[in-house]
């Protein structure tokens, strides 16, 4: 997954902690001072990587110290969307959004300023105080998502920041860590997160995974894998998403159900939910993947079924048009219901 061969850091890195821990674990890569993670010469909004985007996820890492400790309300996958301690992946999914703003090049940055952030989590979860109103997210519970915007199974291969935040989720008493991932990383069977990190494995049919899906775990691994991270005392969810559309694609998706309801145990079914998710594109990553992948754009950017919509930050995107959507979205809650009737969902859209 990853050969990290150039670091691009932040002058303090190497004077606190999870800094230097990282350096000392890829002791061989070439060190690159930058003044800030976020805006890099030469790698962000350079339009030549974009031919280059692999090989960049693969063997460049960015070290940063975060900033912002902002902690926003969420209502759909989480409560509440906790600072992240990474941004960028290593995986290169062509749907993702991260690098809409990041330009033509979208390597993990991660923050080693853990403990800040673990902080500014712990705090927030105390002024909340009891979850005394059930909601789709969790009956009982608080829950902060702590990947938005990169894969915490695949950041864990670079540090121990998840470590630390299922250890902090663990012992507070009223709020529970969530995150989505495309990775199956047995690494984290050892956290013992004892039922307060929820783990979303990301879920589309195969056939589709191996277009959209590059550099991922497959679909059969993360399957075989939801048994044993509920044994392990995670909270084990699917995150459909993003849901295509495409001819034949219910009876894909009744293939997947079938092939999750034959893979899990009672332990297992007794716990599941989903959300789903449907496609949404946007045009600056669409002619990104372009250059770098465009046979995705073949199922991704479909503009007789789409229509557009301004994103809250400014962006042009574009979904399913209103009436098919809804249509869609009746036809998989309906499948999901009839095979795999033990899984409730918290949401659709």
């Amino acid at each position: 997954m990853l050969d990290v061969g150039t670091i691009y850091l932040e002058s303090s890195i190497p004077e606190i902690p999870r800094g230097r821990e990282i350096l000392d674990r890829f002791p061989n890569a070439e060190r690159i001072v930058v003044p800030s993670h976020w805006n890099i010469p030469g790698l962000h909004g350079n339009e030549g990587n974009a031919e280059d985007w692999l090989r960049i996820k693969k063997s460049t890492l960015v070290l940063g110290v975060r900033k912002g400790m902002e902690i926003r309300p969420n209502g759909r996958s989480a409560d509440f969307i906790a600072p992240g301690f990474s941004n960028g992946c290593a995986m290169a999914c062509a749907y993702c959004y991260v690098p809409r703003r990041k330009g033509y090049a979208n390597p993990i940055s991660t923050f080693v300023n853990i403990d800040a952030i673990g902080q500014a989590i712990e705090r927030h979860a105390i002024r909340q105080g009891d979850k005394v109103t059930p909601n789709q997210v969790d009956p009982w519970q608080w829950v902060y998502d702590i990947g938005e915007n990169g894969d915490c199974s695949v950041d864990a291969l670079i540090s121990d920041n998840l470590r630390d935040l299922v250890s902090l989720f663990r012992r507070l008493p009223n709020a529970k860590a969530s995150f989505a991932t495309k990775f199956v990383n047995r690494d984290l069977l050892d956290y013992d997160p004892c039922g307060k990190t929820r783990l979303r494995f990301s879920m589309m049919p195969p056939i589709v995974a191996k277009l959209l899906d590059i550099r991922t775990s497959s679909i059969a691994d993360r399957i075989a894998a939801i048994d044993d991270f509920v044994e392990a005392g995670y909270e084990v969810h699917l995150n459909f998403s993003p849901v295509v559309y495409y001819e034949g694609w219910l009876d894909d998706y009744a293939e997947l159900f079938s092939n999750i309801d034959d893979a899990i145990g009672p332990r297992a079914r007794r716990q599941l939910r989903a959300e789903v998710i449907f496609l949404t594109h946007h045009d600056g990553l669409h002619e990104v993947n372009l250059r770098w992948h465009p046979r995705a754009e073949d199922l991704l950017w479909v503009p007789e079924l789409q229509e557009a919509k301004i994103s809250e930050t400014g962006g042009r995107n574009v979904r399913y048009q209103r009436g098919l959507k809804g249509d869609l979205v009746e036809q998989f809650e309906a499948l999901l219901r009839k095979t795999l009737p033990y899984c409730g969902i918290r949401y659709a859209f």
